[in-house]
């Protein structure tokens, strides 16, 4: 795989000014940059909404169509603590101490994920070479959907507007039984990390023990413990994930398939023309940033421009944080992508699939 280099030169010392702007606002303000009380109480909410209905459906005899709805809003909640949660504490701003990252961080294991897979193709991969193809994973959904326009074009590309809300249900459902196998033997064979290299054997006895306690969990268990065929609880198992994957992948998709972001391509040497920080500005964007709700359960999400440029700041600072970011962005002439609503961005997320699924050679 080609070496990415991204520019070295900031004539118009664009970041320099922002961070030191930014670091200016927590020093005045006298605010550490991770999570506060008010992450700490979001989580415990989160954490209710995600466990509390799974609970009362092992203890408390009720109808199936109640079963259904409850298992829906441990959907929710389950993307709930992903994004508010273990998203936070895998970049390590949840809290100023490692043990307590590290143990949120490790919710991502009852979300049907694994810490080292996710760490490498979030933090290094997605983070580091945002919307650039081949390079990140994000933008890679197999043959059946085309995010870019640098991937290659089928005929089926032509519908995927249409298909595609129906495949975005599947992103956790496929961590718990596919993606985590290969994404694991790909990144250890590539010597990924984020951090010291770890031990490939220990990974892999984490992944196989994690997987079996998840099964255990949210497939045996119940079986084991409701009175109701086993196919109905696999039913209520795809009702969860598919709900939780529907949000996850919706939110990640505004982010960055939407026409007002670039999918860059480095020259034939590997090099791009903006520096790292700038790429975020021209590959990113914000959705519904006056929306309190969305900014509340998507865990900031909705800010990706300034999540992409400071991954280490807790998600609870972003919405002060983005006066700063969008009023240097506008001053040095650098775009700052926005979209007033989520709807919005929603119709304008699936009209750019329609866009890069024509066949390029016609367009």
């Amino acid at each position: 795989m080609k070496t990415i280099n991204f520019s070295r030169v900031d004539k118009a010392k664009f970041f320099r000014t922002l961070n030191k702007r930014v670091n200016k606002y927590f020093k005045e303000n006298n605010l550490k940059k991770t999570g506060n009380w008010k992450l700490y109480t979001k989580a415990i909410l989160m954490f209710a909404m995600f466990l509390v209905p799974f609970i009362l459906i092992l203890t408390v005899s009720m109808p199936q169509w109640v079963m259904i709805l409850l298992v829906v809003v441990t959907g929710i909640g389950m993307a709930g603590v992903g994004m508010n949660v273990m998203h936070d504490a895998n970049h390590e701003s949840f809290s100023k101490r490692k043990w307590v990252n590290k143990l949120m961080g490790s919710s991502i294991y009852i979300l049907a994920g694994n810490v080292y897979n996710w760490k490498v193709q979030h933090n290094v991969l997605h983070h580091t070479f945002t919307n650039i193809q081949d390079h990140d994973e994000d933008l890679d959904a197999g043959r059946i959907m085309r995010f870019s326009k640098h991937a290659k074009w089928l005929k089926i590309h032509k519908i995927q507007k249409y298909y595609s809300i129906f495949l975005y249900g599947l992103l956790t459902i496929n961590w718990a039984i596919t993606t985590d196998v290969k994404q694991m033997h790909r990144y250890l064979k590539r010597k990924l990390s984020y951090g010291k290299f770890p031990n490939p054997a220990t990974e892999w006895t984490k992944l196989v023990i994690s997987k079996v306690i998840y099964y255990s969990l949210w497939i045996i268990l119940p079986i084991a413990v409701l009175d109701i065929a086993w196919w109905k609880v696999l039913i209520g198992f795809f009702v969860m994930h598919y709900t939780a994957g529907m949000i996850l992948s919706l939110i990640f998709q505004l982010a960055h398939i939407v026409p007002k972001t670039e999918t860059p391509a480095p020259d034939k040497n590997g090099n791009l023309e903006h520096t790292w920080a700038v790429h975020q500005l021209y590959t990113t964007s914000n959705f519904a940033p006056s929306n309190w709700l969305i900014n509340f359960y998507t865990g900031g999400l909705n800010y990706q421009v300034e999540h992409h440029i400071f991954p280490n700041i807790s998600h609870i600072h972003y919405r002060k944080v983005a006066k700063i970011v969008k009023e240097t962005a506008l001053e040095f002439n650098l775009p700052y992508n926005e979209y007033e609503t989520t709807r919005k961005a929603i119709i304008e997320h699936f009209r750019h699939l329609g866009v890069l699924g024509k066949n390029p050679e016609l367009a």
